[in-house]
C-alpha cells in the first residue's frame, strides 16, 4: 500500500484553521478597527514603529510567520477540496500547483521576515 502525504496536509490545514477562528477575529479588529481609531489601544501601538520593532523581535517574528502561513495552508487545502466538492474533479497537477504555490508564499514570507532584520 502506497503512503500518502495526506496527513502531513491536513496537520497544516488544521493549525491555520484553529488560528483563523481564534486569533483572525482579534487580529481584524486590532488592525482594522481598534488600531486607527484609537478605540482602546495604547498610542503608537499599530504605528509603522511599533510594527517595526514587533517584526524585528524574534517572537514577533514567529508569530507573524505562524499566522500568515498557516493561514495560507488552509486556504490551500480549503480551495483543493472546494474544487473537488463543486465536481472538479481536479489531478495531481492542480493538487500540485495549489501546494507549490502555498510553498512558495510560505518560503516568500520566510524571507520576507528574515530579511527585516534583528
Amino acid at each position: 500500500m502506497k503512503r500518502s502525504h495526506d496527513p502531513v496536509f491536513w496537520l497544516l490545514f488544521g493549525a491555520g484553521g484553529m488560528i483563523a477562528a481564534l486569533i483572525g477575529p482579534m487580529l481584524a479588529w486590532l488592525s482594522g478597527i481598534a488600531g486607527p481609531l484609537g478605540i482602546g489601544v495604547p498610542e503608537g501601538l499599530m504605528s509603522y514603529r511599533g510594527m517595526l520593532a514587533f517584526s524585528q523581535n524574534w517572537a514577533g517574528k514567529l508569530f507573524l510567520f505562524l499566522v500568515v502561513t498557516l493561514i495560507l495552508w488552509h486556504v490551500a487545502l480549503r480551495i483543493y477540496h472546494t474544487l473537488h466538492d463543486l465536481g472538479f474533479h481536479t489531478g495531481l497537477g492542480v493538487k500540485t500547483g495549489i501546494y507549490g504555490v502555498t510553498l512558495i508564499t510560505t518560503l516568500m514570507a520566510a524571507y520576507a521576515l528574515a530579511s527585516v532584520g534583528f
